[in-house]
């Protein structure tokens, strides 16, 4: 095992610890409902990542478990529930103020992801995929599971920011907003280097 794999093997163990923890200080609060959201997601989550692995959108090169499998099961077991279990209790209760919490899950997601693309060999995109796939199917993933959270997560479990945080001139509204300016001017920084590389 080089230097590398063991950066990429702590990161893993990093990111499986840190999800399972803040997945339990959520689901804690009822095992049913939020474990039932935790499995729902545990799963579909693997079942995509594999479609889309088999597909050949993407692969893994580095694995915690290689010789067992062809993607991250145990990652995507857990920050996959992690992040739509955060964004199911704290997204703000009005949709219309749901959509700037969920943009700032995604891009600091797909932030993540594009720093593990570039300097780990945690993911690697093939010919057909890309950012923009990536960034479309979170939205996708995020929005569906918090459409299907309806049906599951009572508003009393919930904890949701309380959306004045984020109006115009608030803390919130200046978090939020230096969030994506950040991540949007990175995302271009990184799509210049892959054009012009």
């Amino acid at each position: 095992m080089n230097l590398q794999s063991n950066i990429e093997t702590y990161l893993t163990l990093f990111s499986i610890a840190f999800s399972l923890i803040g997945s339990y200080l959520i689901v804690r609060k009822d095992w049913r409902r939020y474990g039932l959201l935790y499995l729902l997601t545990a799963i579909s989550g693997n079942i995509l990542c594999y479609i889309f692995v088999r597909l050949g959108f993407y692969s893994f090169p580095y694995r915690l478990f290689s010789s067992f499998a062809i993607m991250p099961f145990d990652v995507v077991l857990t920050m996959f529930p992690f992040i739509v279990l955060v964004g199911v209790n704290y997204a703000p209760k009005p949709f219309l103020w749901k959509i700037p919490f969920y943009w700032v899950l995604v891009h600091i997601g797909m932030l993540f992801e594009t720093l593990a693309l570039q300097y780990t060999n945690l993911i690697e995109y093939n010919v057909k995929w890309d950012f923009w796939d990536s960034y479309t199917w979170w939205w996708l993933f995020l929005i569906g599971f918090e459409w299907i959270s309806t049906f599951i997560i009572p508003d009393s479990l919930r904890n949701p920011i309380d959306y004045n945080s984020i109006r115009y001139n608030r803390i919130g509204w200046f978090i939020i907003h230096f969030i994506l300016i950040v991540t949007i001017f990175l995302g271009g920084v990184y799509l210049g280097f892959v054009l012009f590389s």
